[in-house]
């Protein structure tokens, strides 16, 4: 078995989860390079500012077909944004990322799951070598 066939919606949302996936990579480095610049006593506005930037993007990009993880992409853009310590604001974005993460390994299983092709010709192929073997 080679791989997974998705119909075409499928495809369209892994393609999508595979951007957002690698959209939420990068702003993970900008949160450890936050907590890395937090850790040294640098300046951090720079990070802060560049995190709220990113995080609505990518909202806007899995918007339309997964629309309750871009409302967690969301709070976790409020959250940043929020008059906390700078330790709450980082453990707060660490685990929203997290969050995120998992939501969209999630969503990356169910749509293999709900939008897989079965070939007709190969399963029936399949069926008649098992009943030949019996």
């Amino acid at each position: 078995m080679a791989g997974i066939r998705l119909d075409s919606a499928g495809q369209n949302k892994m393609k999508t989860l595979e951007e957002a996936l690698l959209h939420l990579q990068r702003i993970h480095g900008i949160v450890e390079q936050y907590g890395m610049a937090m850790k040294r006593n640098q300046p951090t506005s720079v990070f802060v500012m560049n995190i709220r930037r990113q995080l609505p993007s990518l909202a806007a990009n899995i918007k339309n077909q997964f629309g309750m993880i871009a409302d967690q992409v969301t709070s976790v853009s409020l959250a940043s944004s929020r008059g906390a310590s700078e330790q709450v604001r980082l453990r707060g974005m660490r685990e929203g990322i997290a969050q995120i993460r998992q939501a969209l390994e999630i969503a990356i299983t169910q749509t293999k799951d709900r939008h897989k092709v079965v070939d007709e010709h190969k399963a029936e192929g399949t069926a008649a070598e098992s009943d030949d073997g019996a």
